[in-house]
């Protein structure tokens, strides 16, 4: 699984959900790699998952990638659920 959280920049706030989300696939086992991103960017590259917050969460659905809101970063149970939630619904 590819995970790409992103951000305005690509090394703020997406760098803390990237160390969050490494945190929580650590703890729950999975295989996966986790990329850091700005918006711009997002949406031409291929990841099975996005996770960023509610504003570019509306700007990048509609894509290929599946789309997750975070509203806290630093929050592994907020992460956690939005990648458990992504792992469903496959």
């Amino acid at each position: 699984m590819k995970i790409l959280c992103v951000c305005g920049m690509g090394f703020g706030s997406s760098l803390m959900l990237k160390m969050t989300a490494d945190k929580v696939i650590k703890k729950k086992g999975l295989k996966a790699t986790v990329e850091a991103t700005d918006i711009g960017t997002a949406g031409s590259t291929p990841v099975d998952l996005i996770l960023t917050n509610n504003e570019f969460a509306s700007q990048l659905k509609g894509g290929k990638s599946e789309v997750r809101a975070v509203v806290n970063v630093a929050s592994e149970e907020e992460v956690e659920k939005a990648i458990n939630d992504f792992l469903e619904s496959q």
